[in-house]
């Protein structure tokens, strides 16, 4: 899957249309609670005879929501089942923000 069909894919499933970011917001323009964004940040390629056989990105979501979001956090969970995408998930509330935010582990 490429990056741009795991971003339709993302706000599709979500109903975020305009609540999903690569990387960040632009100043002052970031939506109301809740919203995503997402951003590469490595790759775990299949290397052998000094040529990538299969390259794949490491991609970080993270869902930001005022309290904890059970129904978006099933929703993205389910389209990670559904494309067979591996996860890992984390949580944690940020005080200076007053926001949960969850972030998901992947590999597209």
């Amino acid at each position: 899957m490429s990056l741009s069909e795991f971003y339709t894919k993302l706000k599709s499933i979500t109903g975020f249309e305009t609540k999903v970011a690569y990387r960040q917001f632009r100043v002052g323009q970031a939506p109301a609670l809740p919203f995503m964004v997402y951003y590469v940040e490595g790759s775990s390629n299949f290397l052998a005879d000094n040529k990538v056989y299969l390259a794949k990105q490491n991609v970080v979501v993270e869902l930001y929501s005022e309290n904890k979001d059970v129904t978006s956090e099933g929703l993205i969970e389910k389209m990670f089942n559904d494309n067979d995408i591996p996860w890992r998930k984390f949580e944690e509330y940020i005080d200076s923000e007053h926001m949960n935010m969850v972030t998901y582990e992947v590999t597209i």
